[in-house]
């Protein structure tokens, strides 16, 4: 069988493509524009040659060229002639004019637009493209400077070269073990005699939260962590706030209080001042025989979209969300072993989780759920070894 090889763009902490190391993909490039992303990809062992991890805006050529020459020293040096699969998750930007930071720059996801030019220029064998369920009626400004849905570009593109298939899929029935509402674009290059349908993942009856947590330990003191698992802990908040929620059942949220003390506040120049309650998911514990929530990246606090725990006062630990995302107890965040950091004093876990916490929750939180990547990893090495 033929060595597998990916490069991944916008990669971030390589939470997705983690699925196409599993399947014995071998990373040729990964790019992510945060550095702090790209060594939790390191700790993973994602390349093979340290010069691999890239670290830079796509949207510039020292970039794209360093990504280019990756790809050809890995030709040089494994003997490969191509590679196999290209994924991008990039940014949209909406409706809106893209990337106001960089003076030079007016074209509306202008990433996208980056990401379809390099498959054009590399010609892997297969393209993975993932994005937010609006994805392909939102505008670019193609390399051609005419303004299109996102789907026109890429058939404009590379439907010459490439058998396209697009779909929208909730992952939750496809291997994900949250609700996540996504858009996979599937390629595959017109001399290889598959359709792209066949690559997607299965679909499979979705789990409750209560299948996916539920034999985790229960965390009642804040601060609490599990003693064998680091990653499962209390994340520690304003105590004033656990009134808020203590009495509450699944479903419910602190603006359902009838006892005026318990419910959201906040103090402006001393004086109390009670929260208006602009979204229905805000302080609001979920079911546990439901589907678990769709994952954002403000999952560390009480006031932001689903966060609160079925029945102990807190938001979700990190081990609960990888579980949510589908993400292997053996992925690492920490160039230490789980049970290095499980070993560590209290004090010690205290400071890693202080330094580590948002970075590891933004990462889970803006990730493809791995399980979904593995999946179409598996099927495009069944494809290749026939």
């Amino acid at each position: 069988m033929k060595p597998l090889t990916y490069v991944s763009l916008f990669s971030s902490a390589g939470v997705g493509c983690y699925g196409f190391k599993m399947e014995g993909f071998d990373c040729v490039a990964t790019n992510e524009l945060l550095p702090r992303r790209l060594a939790i990809q390191k700790y993973n062992k994602k390349c093979k040659y340290e010069s691999g991890y890239i670290a830079g805006d796509i949207l510039l050529e020292e970039t794209r060229n360093q990504i280019l020459s990756q790809i050809e020293l890995w030709k040089k040096n494994e003997n490969q002639q191509e590679l196999t699969v290209l994924i991008a998750t990039p940014p949209c930007q909406g409706m809106s004019v893209a990337n106001h930071k960089k003076k030079d720059e007016n074209k509306r996801n202008s990433l996208v637009v980056a990401s379809l030019s390099l498959i054009k220029q590399i010609r892997p064998r297969y393209f993975v493209l993932e994005n937010v369920k609006t994805f392909l009626n939102t505008i670019c400004t193609d390399s051609d400077g005419k303004d299109k849905r996102i789907r026109e570009a890429i058939d404009d593109n590379l439907a010459q070269s490439y058998k396209i298939a697009f779909k929208v899929l909730n992952f939750k029935n496809f291997g994900s073990n949250s609700s996540r509402t996504r858009t996979l674009v599937i390629g595959v290059r017109n001399d290889i005699e598959i359709n792209a349908d066949v690559l997607y993942p299965q679909y499979r009856e979705e789990s409750t939260l209560r299948q996916v947590i539920g034999d985790l330990p229960s965390l009642t003191q804040m601060g609490e962590i599990c003693p064998n698992d680091i990653y499962h802990s209390f994340r520690s908040y304003n105590p004033e706030m656990r009134r808020w929620i203590e009495n509450l059942h699944e479903g419910q949220g602190a603006f359902d209080n009838t006892d005026e003390s318990r419910l959201p506040h906040y103090y402006k120049n001393g004086v109390k001042a009670f929260t208006k309650n602009g979204n229905a998911d805000k302080y609001t514990r979920q079911y546990w025989d439901k589907v678990p929530p769709c994952i954002h990246t403000r999952n560390d606090i009480l006031a932001s979209q689903n966060t609160v725990h079925p029945v102990d006062d807190r938001v979700f630990s990190i081990r609960e969300l990888m579980r949510m995302m589908s993400i292997p107890q053996e992925f690492k965040w920490s160039a230490h072993t789980l049970d290095e950091l499980n070993s560590l004093s209290l004090e010690e876990k205290n400071k890693y989780l202080s330094q580590n916490d948002i970075n590891i929750r933004q990462s889970i939180g803006e990730a493809v759920p791995t399980e979904i990547f593995r999946q179409i990893a598996h099927n495009i090495k069944q494809e290749e070894s026939k």
